[in-house]
């Protein structure tokens, strides 16, 4: 399992409560240029739209050996690959007030390129400094215990 991108910022935005695998409906460029690690998930989403999951937002760039692609558009909506009983559990679970679907990160297994996604909850201001303040606290910590 070779991991292509991480949105190391969703950790940092969002409480993550449960995880899940997908697959990705991706050209034959796209993947190409993706386990080249050409991926950002910076800013991506995944919506809901006629009972599929979308990735929103995800930037793939073009493959730089495939020459120009006419009409090719990076952040393109791209399909998730789920069975339709998973799909109907997360509808479910997005009813709930404040949830949300975030992209966590995306990985190849064998030959297939996968998508980790997460049912989070946006975090307030207060709950993020707190996290600051407690990984300062352990630094500290760690420093004056080196100097013994």
């Amino acid at each position: 399992m070779v991991e292509l991108a991480s949105n190391k910022k969703a950790f940092f935005d969002y409480e993550i409560l449960d995880r899940y695998e997908a697959g990705l409906v991706l050209f034959g460029q796209e993947v190409k240029s993706a386990k080249t690690g050409h991926v950002s998930l910076k800013g991506s989403f995944v919506t809901l739209k006629n009972g599929e999951l979308f990735l929103i937002n995800a930037d793939v760039p073009p493959y730089r050996h495939a020459g120009i692609v006419p009409g090719y558009d990076s952040r393109r909506s791209r399909k998730l690959l789920l069975k339709k009983a998973e799909i109907r559990h997360l509808i479910g679970k997005l009813k709930a007030k404040g949830l949300t679907l975030v992209p966590i990160r995306m990985y190849t297994r064998k030959r297939l390129v996968k998508l980790e996604f997460a049912i989070a909850r946006g975090k307030k201001q207060y709950d993020k400094r707190e996290n600051i303040a407690k990984k300062e606290a352990g630094r500290k910590i760690k420093r004056a215990l080196k100097n013994f």
